[in-house]
């Protein structure tokens, strides 16, 4: 079995192993590969394993013998299904591996507009609390959330885990469909219109996956239904905002603040608007990342692979 992982260097930069598909057949891993690199490596390839580096119907028609595909993430538009589908070629995927720790950044990005810990350590440090007359001082306001409503757009295992920390918080938790199925009766979760929710909610933290129905969801029609006070938390996917959108309405101080892990082309090009808007905190699509998230992702990923094997494929898509 010749097994060719595409761009590796993400899920395993050194503090993993590979030894679960080592096990399987001969392992060539990749840190990185363009696009116009992925047939010269994968030519000869059984199964091919990619986490970002696209699969097009047109590459996979030039993979004659390629037969597994294994996606090293949740989200599979990276990969032409119906081509693959087409070509008896077998897709998977490995889902929920990182529940906890996107739940985690969701609260982390938020607590930072509470609380701006970083910014007042600094000032600390600068010898700012050593000079000052009093035994207390902010450089910024401090809010408390018990008594917010957290609005989450989506309800999977994701929006689910992020709603169970914002009640632990004291937070009353409204909740709005992804439109992928009928809402679920949840213990403590209102269910609410969409509309609804971008008026009440004090934040806004999305959970859905992009499809044409939700591609820019968050537009300059829906800040205008939002809070100015409100908070947007995005650990989704970036092309649920206009990001040109959200940039003027935190500059225009129409949405209080902004924290977000992804965004609509990634890396960012040094024009993006978000990057020099006011009030706002990108972090480098870390939330999935954690070292617990990815040991996750590599055990499932190798179960998958050996399942397919053994002739009792798991997690496919399609």
């Amino acid at each position: 079995m010749n097994i060719v992982v595409l761009d590796g260097y993400t899920l395993n930069p050194g503090d993993l192993d590979w030894s679960g598909l080592q096990a399987l057949g001969e392992l060539t891993v990749y840190e990185r590969t363009s696009e116009s690199e992925i047939v010269e490596r994968a030519a000869q390839a059984d199964m091919v394993l990619t986490n970002k580096t696209p699969l097009s119907a047109q590459t996979l028609e030039k993979l004659p013998k390629l037969r597994y595909v294994g996606v090293l993430a949740t989200g599979y538009n990276i990969v032409d299904i119906q081509a693959a589908k087409t070509q008896g070629i077998i897709v998977t995927n490995v889902p929920a591996y990182s529940t906890h720790s996107v739940a985690q950044l969701v609260f982390a990005l938020l607590l930072e507009f509470c609380h701006r810990v970083q910014r007042h350590s600094d000032s600390v440090l600068q010898g700012d609390w050593a000079g000052s007359a009093d035994f207390f001082y902010s450089v910024s306001p401090l809010i408390e959330l018990s008594g917010q409503t957290m609005g989450l757009i989506g309800l999977g295992q994701i929006g689910k885990q992020t709603a169970l920390i914002a009640g632990a918080m004291g937070m009353k938790v409204i909740a709005t469909g992804s439109g992928r199925s009928v809402p679920q009766p949840v213990e403590g979760i209102e269910w609410v219109s969409l509309e609804e929710l971008l008026q009440r909610a004090d934040v806004v933290s999305l959970h859905c996956p992009l499809t044409p129905a939700t591609n820019e969801l968050i537009n300059a029609e829906r800040i205008g239904m939002m809070k100015p006070s409100a908070i947007l938390i995005n650990t989704a996917r970036g092309g649920l905002l206009n990001e040109a959108d959200v940039a003027q309405a935190l500059n225009e101080g129409r949405l209080a603040g902004a924290g977000l892990d992804v965004l609509t082309v990634e890396p960012p090009k040094p024009d993006n608007p978000l990057l020099h808007a006011q009030n706002v905190i990108i972090t480098p699509h870390i939330a999935w990342a954690t070292k617990e998230a990815r040991a996750r992702l590599m055990a499932v990923a190798s179960s998958n692979a050996r399942s397919f094997v053994a002739g009792r494929s798991v997690n496919v898509i399609g």
